[in-house]
């Protein structure tokens, strides 16, 4: 039999009141698997003081470099100019971070989001990225080296994957995706780095014509399509009020979420299709690759790599 293990994690842990509310909520209920924390942004410090209280086994690091929102802006930790634009916070988009980014700077932003998360005492899980600013998905220079090296060195292992899923549109769309996936995986197997087999994505915001119930289904559908593996997939949920309203461009999206979260659909689904929730701890004792097939895998991909 199919064994289809997902991990459902809330990102954006401590980015707003609103989130905090929603995710705090969620995991509470155990609708999902996992949270990340956001050490720069404004609400962290509630975020994490909460996971310290209710001693949470299942909270991860969510390596932010990005401030998106014009209304709702916030600094790295560390302060290096390279990190911030001209308004002196973290950039609003994933291209000006990857064009003017110091590498150095960016390895020591990580340590201290790491150190600032252990602060309360939080046993972290795992690490994943805000926006996917490390991947170099929007000019091709990439920080991925860097995260999986900083995740070695603290034996944490990384939203990364090992293949890509064939009916994800946005991930298979992106030129020279399957080469990047595999020289990725290969290194983070190289390092002894353990990651999920499949990602699943989906849009931050509200597409054209898209209703709850369709978003609902389109999730839903996702379940019984589930490769064998463990997969993951990530939600922004946050419950409604008036300052997201006010700061946040796609709120509604993220409403849509934690509702989809708590709706007795969702849940007959995931028991029907046959799905198994579990977090970056299964991950961590199973995901990871053996190290002299990860380094052929690592020489195969450079090697095919254009010049």
């Amino acid at each position: 039999m199919t064994v289809k293990r997902l991990i459902l994690n809330c990102d954006d842990f401590g980015q707003s009141p609103a989130m905090n509310a929603a995710i705090m909520h969620l995991l509470e209920e155990g609708k999902v698997s996992s949270a990340t924390l956001m050490a720069p942004a404004p609400g962290f410090a509630e975020a994490a003081a909460w996971c310290r209280r209710r001693a949470r086994p299942n909270i991860g690091l969510h390596l932010t470099f990005n401030s998106e929102f014009e209304a709702w802006r916030w600094t790295s930790l560390t302060g290096h100019p390279s990190l911030h634009d001209d308004t002196g916070c973290l950039y609003r988009t994933v291209e000006e971070f990857e064009r003017k980014a110091d590498a150095a700077a960016v390895v020591r932003e990580m340590e201290a989001q790491l150190a600032a998360v252990r602060k309360y005492g939080i046993d972290v899980t795992h690490a994943d990225n805000h926006m996917g600013s490390l991947y170099g998905i929007a000019t091709g220079r990439s920080f991925v080296p860097q995260a999986v090296r900083f995740c070695a060195r603290h034996r944490l292992p990384f939203r990364l994957f090992r293949r890509v899923f064939p009916e994800d549109p946005l991930l298979s769309a992106i030129p020279g995706v399957e080469r990047a996936v595999a020289r990725a995986s290969a290194l983070a197997g190289v390092l002894g780095v353990a990651i999920p087999d499949y990602l699943l994505s989906h849009p931050y915001a509200v597409q054209e014509g898209e209703t709850y119930d369709t978003f609902k289904r389109s999730l839903i559908g996702k379940l019984y399509r589930l490769p064998e593996g463990v997969c993951e997939t990530y939600i922004h949920p946050a419950v409604d009020d008036a300052e997201m309203r006010r700061k946040i461009p796609n709120w509604e999206k993220r409403v849509w979420e934690f509702r989809l979260m708590l709706d007795d659909d969702f849940a007959y689904a995931l028991r029907d299709a046959g799905v198994e929730l579990v977090d970056y701890r299964h991950v961590r004792a199973f995901g990871r690759a053996g190290r002299f097939r990860s380094l052929w895998e690592l020489a195969k991909a450079v090697w095919k790599s254009p010049p």
